[in-house]
């Protein structure tokens, strides 16, 4: 499966966006995909990159060498688990389903306060404006608070995305299940 070019400059301008800007990366630890792009243009810039990744993967050869840390780990779960603790924020290339599951896990995480940071989606091409639409269908059928869609940052740009998870703050949201709705 090929990548799209424009998905493939994205991921090459973010990964020298973030080195540039003195952010770490801390990432799945593949060297294949966009995450492998992503990984190697922020190694070129000379950030610091840091993969977590499961030992199945590096025994299936997924691993990437060259990275400033590898974190080998026992499971998928275990690698998100250090993959949000190692984080400052959360920010998603286009993706398929790794990358949809991942990121509504950080969100839940956000919404039921497991952690308090942003949680970013770089809409290139509008990649995510079907996802973006289907959150404010869930608001308006009230399966999702305000509020709560308020945690999704998204922007084409990466400058502008950055600055919008950096100048995120936490919306306070008394609770997030209204059982009056039951």
């Amino acid at each position: 499966m090929g990548l799209r070019p424009s998905y493939k400059k994205a991921a090459e301008e973010l990964g020298r966006f973030l080195a540039t800007s003195n952010i770490s990366l801390v990432y799945g630890g593949a060297k294949a995909g966009l995450m492998g792009v992503l990984a190697d243009a922020a190694l070129q810039a000379g950030g610091e990159v840091i993969g977590v990744i499961p030992g199945h993967l590096v025994a299936r050869e997924i691993g990437h060498a060259g990275l400033t840390k590898t974190h080998v780990v026992g499971s998928m779960h275990e690698r998100k688990a250090l993959m949000s603790d190692l984080a400052d924020a959360f920010l998603a290339l286009p993706g398929g389903l790794g990358t949809f599951e991942e990121f509504c896990e950080v969100l839940t995480w956000s919404q039921l306060g497991l952690h308090q940071k942003p949680c970013g989606l770089l809409n290139v091409d509008d990649y995510y404006s079907p996802l973006l639409q289907m959150f404010d269908h869930a608001v308006a059928e009230r399966f999702l608070k305000a509020e709560n869609r308020g945690m999704i940052l998204s922007h084409k740009e990466i400058p502008q995305l950055i600055e919008l998870m950096q100048n995120w703050r936490p919306a306070q949201v008394e609770k997030w299940l209204d059982r009056s709705t039951r």
